[in-house]
C-alpha cells in the first residue's frame, strides 16, 4: 500500500530526527531544514500534507505556507511552533493553515491531527452541486472561490468548507460544537478560536450583502441568515 507523503520543514536537528523517526512508522516523510529547500521539494512532489516550523532560515514558515497556498489551495498545512502569541496563531490560520500546534507537542497529538486531515482530504464532497449563489456572488466550493463578473476572492479550504456548511444549513441554528466537529472532528478551545477567525473573514467578504448575515447566538452557535 502506498504511504501518504508528508513534507516536514524543521531546522532543529534533534526535534526533526525524533519527529521524522516517529512519522516514518506510518508515512513517507521528506524532511527539509530550511524554508527554501522545503518549497523546492514541494514543487517537485505531490505531498498529502505539510508540517511546518515557523522560525526557519532562508524562508520562514509563514512565507513558506503563503508560497505553498499560491500553488495549492487544498493540501492540509499544520504549523509546529514555539511561538505562542495569539497573533501568530491567527496569522498562520489566515495564511491558510489548517492547524497550529505549540511546541513542545506530543507525537500522539500530531499523529491524530495528521490522520484527521488526511481522512478529510480523502472525503472531499462529491456532491453534484459545487456552485452556489450567495447574494451577488457565485461560490465555487470545489475551487474555493467567491466571484462575480468583475471580482474574484480566494478562500482557504477551511473557509470554503465553513461557507458551504452554512449555505447548506441556511436559516437554521447551528450549534458551535456541531460546526467544530463537522470541520475539525473536535470542539476543543483552540479550534473554537480558529472558527471565530474564519467567521470574521466570511463576514467581511459578505459585508455588502444586506440580505445575508452570520448571526452569533451567544452560548449556542450561529445562524446563516439568507433571504
Amino acid at each position: 500500500m502506498t504511504k501518504y507523503k508528508i513534507l516536514y520543514a524543521e531546522d532543529d536537528e534533534t526535534l526533526a530526527f525524533l519527529t521524522k523517526d516517529n512519522l516514518e512508522l506510518y508515512y513517507d516523510v521528506t524532511h527539509c531544514n530550511d524554508g527554501e529547500l522545503a518549497f523546492e521539494a514541494f514543487k517537485k512532489t505531490d505531498f498529502d500534507i505539510c508540517i511546518l516550523d515557523i522560525m526557519m532560515p532562508k524562508k520562514d514558515g509563514f512565507e513558506l505556507a503563503e508560497a505553498i497556498r499560491k500553488k495549492n489551495t487544498d493540501v492540509p498545512i499544520i504549523f509546529l511552533s514555539a511561538k505562542t502569541l495569539k497573533e501568530d496563531r491567527i496569522k498562520g490560520l489566515r495564511l491558510g493553515a489548517d492547524d497550529y500546534l505549540v511546541k513542545p507537542f506530543s507525537i500522539e497529538e500530531l499523529l491524530l491531527k495528521i490522520e484527521i486531515f488526511l481522512k478529510r482530504s480523502q472525503k472531499k464532497s462529491i456532491s453534484d452541486t459545487t456552485i452556489y449563489t450567495v447574494g451577488k456572488y457565485q461560490f465555487d466550493s470545489k475551487n474555493y472561490l467567491v466571484f462575480t463578473d468583475t471580482e474574484k476572492i480566494s478562500l482557504t479550504q477551511r473557509e470554503s468548507e465553513l461557507l458551504k456548511l452554512f449555505i447548506e444549513n441556511k436559516n437554521v441554528v447551528m450549534k458551535r460544537e456541531e460546526i467544530l466537529k463537522s470541520l475539525w472532528g473536535t470542539d476543543d478551545y483552540f479550534m473554537g478560536r480558529s472558527l471565530d477567525v474564519f467567521i470574521s473573514r466570511l463576514r467581511k467578504i459578505l459585508a455588502d450583502e444586506k440580505e445575508i448575515a452570520i448571526e452569533n447566538l451567544h452560548g449556542i452557535g450561529f445562524k446563516f441568515n439568507m433571504k
